[in-house]
């Protein structure tokens, strides 16, 4: 028997996580590896700094074939635990910029996987926002600069406000006070909308930042699409459970034999446009045809 030491940053009784997770082992069942053939432990973090390290050490301990994970908090406690054993990652922003690879093409340590970042999306953040409501002048992003790799989703987001002649406004928040003070803030002012950076910490409180969005009703926009489900107005981003369904193929190639020195970082390569419909009529917003020819889904 193989073993695969799985740290998710997520709790174990959100859907979308098990959504994910079963990607990855349909993806390996794809790959030949059935049970008792190849086995998977789990770790749930649910967002708790404490308990990602404990469990990180824990599943080093177990040592397993293959350590695999999602976020990068929970790469990091990994790779704090380990340079030895081979480490593959689903979701991770900024991999040579955090320190885990030496660079996309040749990772070059025990650390490999599939980045979620295109350089490319936070632009388009603000873009579907200026579509949406072309009133919007002040535009704030939210992220726990204890979670987040917010150097590479910053710089492209102040840069794009500049190009709309938007203000933009970086919105480090580390607690649920913090973030309605924000979201509150731009309720009151005119023409406020909301950006959510890849974070866990924003995964974690999404039903409290899309509620606070409604409150205030402030439009924003989001990076996943369990977002736009649970009530946000738009997401566009990466396709998670694509992401997880293509690090299979990692795992089962370290697993034959191959150093994950040697397997390049991968980029995204499937984005999803949604729209909630309801949520923008709750919000007197009319989504234009523009965005709705280009949406992959639309929740009515």
């Amino acid at each position: 028997m193989r073993r695969i030491g799985f740290l998710s940053a997520h709790d174990e009784r959100d859907p979308e996580a098990q959504r994910r997770l079963g990607a990855l082992r349909e993806g390996l069942q794809a790959l030949g590896w059935l049970a008792p053939k190849l086995a998977i432990e789990l770790r749930w973090a649910a967002g708790e700094v404490d308990r990602i390290r404990a469990y990180a050490a824990e599943l080093v301990d177990l040592k397993p074939d293959v350590l695999a994970t999602n976020s990068t908090p929970t790469l990091a406690a990994l790779q704090k635990a380990s340079r030895t054993i081979p480490i593959v990652f689903m979701a991770v922003s900024d991999p040579v910029g955090d320190g885990f690879v030496a660079s996309y093409g040749n990772p070059g340590g025990n650390i490999t996987g599939f980045s979620n970042h295109e350089p490319s999306v936070p632009g388009k953040w603000l873009q579907l926002l200026k579509e949406c409501d072309s009133s919007i002048v002040h535009v704030a992003a939210i992220y726990n600069p204890a979670t987040a790799p917010h150097g590479i989703f910053l710089p492209p987001l102040k840069s794009a406000a500049l190009a709309s002649s938007v203000e933009f406004i970086p919105a480090p928040v580390r607690n649920i006070a913090e973030i309605e003070a924000v979201v509150a803030g731009l309720g009151r002012a005119q023409g406020g909308g909301l950006i959510t950076v890849p974070d866990l910490s924003n995964v974690v409180h999404r039903e409290q930042i899309i509620a606070l969005a409604a409150r205030h009703r402030v439009p924003a926009v989001y990076y996943r699409k369990l977002f736009a489900e649970g009530g946000g107005l738009m997401s566009f981003g990466p396709d998670d459970v694509d992401q997880y369904r293509r690090s299979a193929s990692y795992i089962d190639r370290i697993l034959k034999g191959e150093s994950p020195a040697g397997l390049p970082v991968q980029a995204p390569t499937k984005f999803e446009l949604v729209v909630n419909l309801r949520t923008a009529e709750a919000l007197g917003i009319t989504i234009p045809s523009s965005i709705l020819m280009r949406v992959d889904a639309v929740i009515e």
